[in-house]
């Protein structure tokens, strides 16, 4: 089932799926690795954290992100969420209709909900809690954005 939602997002669409995980992005055209898929407008930044917030700085929060509200986590994602730009890039092509993932972590400190992760990929990191709780073998696997790294940096020193 297709939800009807007003944006300007021309490429992405949200679904919902009760035999699935719920709301979820997919993309409505065939997208190459590098593409900007969308860009974040709309927002607002928040106080604190929340299940839906996006973490855009050190100690900077935004939510009310629309559709891009149910961009699902994965191990394997197939989209970066550039905080700096506030846009979506597509890691790797992505086929029409294809389900858009990112990885938490990657924007993420410390989860406002941690949660067990069931993406199924051969190297899923487990608990999603936020890069804070991830080792450098398992961040250094990973896109992350430049607030991610600088706190990783720091707590390392």
């Amino acid at each position: 089932m297709t939800e009807n939602v007003t944006s300007s997002y021309a490429a992405v669409e949200v679904v919902h799926d009760a035999d699935l995980k719920g709301k979820r992005v997919i993309t409505t055209r065939a997208v190459t690795a590098g593409d900007v898929i969308a860009h974040i407008t709309g927002h607002r930044e928040v106080s604190a954290p929340n299940r839906f917030s996006v973490q855009v700085g050190s100690d900077r929060h935004i939510d009310g992100l629309r559709q891009l509200t149910y961009l699902n986590h994965s191990c394997a994602p197939n989209v970066f969420l550039n905080t700096t730009e506030l846009t979506v890039v597509a890691l790797r092509q992505i086929a029409v209709g294809e389900e858009l993932s990112f990885f938490y972590p990657s924007t993420e400190w410390r989860m406002a909900e941690p949660f067990t992760c069931l993406c199924g990929s051969a190297e899923c990191v487990g608990l999603i809690a936020g890069a804070e709780a991830l080792s450098d073998t398992t961040l250094s696997r990973f896109k992350i954005n430049e607030h991610i790294r600088a706190l990783h940096t720091a707590t390392r020193l």
